[in-house]
Order: C-alpha cells, then sequence, then structure tokens
C-alpha cells in the first residue's frame, strides 16, 4: 500500500534575537549553524509550495526575557526577511496554547507538521507533542533547532545533552527526527522519513547495551 503523500507545514518558533543576542543564548548546536537550516528549510518550503507558519514568543514588556517591543523580542531578521504564510503570537511554550494555529492547520488541511526553531527541549518539544494529541504527524529537523545548558535543584545537563536526548525521545513515537538534508531529500524525491516506536527504540537500545557488554 501506497504511503499517503503528507500534507506538510514548516512552523519556525521563536527565531528571536533573545537567542542570539539576549539572555538565553543558544549553545548547541551552534546557532549560526542552526539559523542557516532554518533559512535553507524556508526557502526550500516556500519553493516547494509548503505554508510557512511563523511563531513569536510574546511575554509581559517587564518580562526577563521575549519582552513585548524589547531587543530580544525581535523576530530575527534571516525569518523576519522570508516569505511566511501565517503568523502568530503565542504567550506559552506550545504554538497551539492560545493561538489559533490549530485553526489555520485544519483550515490549509495540514497533516504534518516540521518543526524549527528554538528550543528543542521546551517550545518544539511542546508543539510536536500538542501536534501528536491532535492526530498529526510531526517532523523535527535536528541541526535547525538548539538549546541550552541547565543547572537547578534537579543537577546539571550540558546543552549537548539536553539536545541530544530530546531528539532521541521525539524519535521514540512523537516525530521523524531528521536533519535539514535528509528533510529536503524528502520533499524533493517524495520519500518518507523514518518514524519508530517506543518498544522497537526501547529493544534497540537492549541490543547495543548487550553488544558493549559482550
Amino acid at each position: 500500500m501506497t504511503a499517503k503523500t503528507p500534507r506538510r507545514a514548516l512552523i519556525v518558533i521563536d527565531v528571536q534575537n533573545e537567542y542570539f543576542t539576549g539572555n538565553l543564548q543558544i549553545e548547541y548546536p551552534p546557532v549560526s549553524e542552526s539559523l542557516t537550516n532554518i533559512g535553507k528549510a524556508m526557502d526550500a518550503a516556500t519553493a516547494a509550495g509548503i505554508p510557512v507558519i511563523v511563531i513569536q514568543q510574546n511575554s509581559p514588556a517587564d518580562g526577563q526575557a521575549f519582552a513585548e517591543g524589547s531587543d530580544g523580542w525581535l523576530v530575527h531578521e534571516d525569518v523576519a526577511r522570508r516569505h511566511h504564510d501565517a503568523f502568530f503570537r503565542k504567550p506559552l511554550p506550545s504554538a497551539f496554547a492560545e493561538t489559533k494555529l490549530a485553526d489555520w492547520l485544519d483550515e490549509h488541511g495540514i497533516d504534518t507538521l516540521t518543526v524549527v526553531g528554538y528550543m528543542t527541549h521546551n517550545c518544539n518539544d511542546t508543539t510536536i507533542k500538542h501536534a501528536f494529541d491532535r492526530g498529526m504527524h510531526a517532523e523535527f529537523l535536528h541541526d535547525a533547532s538548539g538549546s541550552v545548558s541547565y543547572a537547578n535543584h534537579a543537577g546539571y545537563a550540558t546543552a549537548e545533552e539536553i539536545h541530544r536526548v530530546y531528539a532521541v525521545v521525539e524519535q521514540s513515537r512523537f516525530a521523524a527526527v531528521l536533519s535539514t538534508n535528509e528533510w529536503l531529500h524528502c520533499i524533493v524525491s517524495g520519500e518518507m522519513p523514518v518514524r519508530e516506536n517506543i518498544l522497537s527504540s526501547y529493544r534497540r537500545a537492549q541490543a547495543l547495551r548487550s553488544a558493549k557488554a559482550a
């Protein structure tokens, strides 16, 4: 049976100055690399007729980050100057929460959401899981996103650890995780990205552990 051709939209989440020169600067992958890939994905989507949605985090004017009207709140020029088909401001991590995104996707018959932007473990993850719970397919371009490191009461994790682990978890059920170039190949060739599940991911991990112990 032939797989149904996905009706994609590319969602560009929170590519704002805060992550480049502000109070929450992306550490891994290098932000210059992820920004380049975000631009490549936007250009390719536009050329292929895939709708592009830009999302802007909107916090109160006295907020510590993404304060409305501040430089950190502004969408980065590399995104702002490119074509987009829809634009939404959001107050919460998920691009679906308290926005008209769901209505827009339904109106345009979108069944697959390709996610790029920031941050991997926060707004991207929340949006992917919100899409999953709505019965949509999701794709996550791991080199067109990024994370920061955290240290708090629970411990310390580097940006690379956070980014890698979240990508593995997304691939285990919630999204097909691809590089930007892999995604570009899919939209040109019509090839479907690899999707996996929790049980197969667990079994492969057990096999790897057994092989290392042998």
